[in-house]
């Protein structure tokens, strides 16, 4: 399962921009990574995983600004098609996590 962190912070002032910055900070040490740039993405082993995931981020929620989480599959997310301009690139290199059974 992927999780999909989409966020719109404002940014017009030196607090707002370092709210900001903890924000995507704290996606990062979480083990997101940027997809655009208000864009981070996460894989998630199983439901319970993307569920503390999710916790974590209504924990770090700044007081304004807009912020969405999505969960997708796998299979979903392979489907994904990435268009620059015209041409279609491939999906980005993510790390993928071991499963041991």
């Amino acid at each position: 399962m992927w999780l999909f962190v989409f966020f719109d912070l404002p940014t017009e002032t030196r607090k707002e921009r370092k709210i900001a910055t903890d924000f995507r900070k704290t996606l990062l040490q979480n083990g997101f990574e940027m997809f655009q740039f208000s864009i981070y993405i996460r894989f998630c082993n199983s439901r319970e995983q993307a569920d503390n995931q999710s916790l974590r981020i209504k924990r770090a929620l700044p007081n304004k600004g807009h912020i969405a989480v999505m969960r997708i599959t796998d299979k979903q997310f392979g489907m994904i098609e990435l268009f620059h301009g015209v041409k279609k690139e491939a999906l980005p290199q993510v790390s993928q996590q071991l499963e041991l059974f």
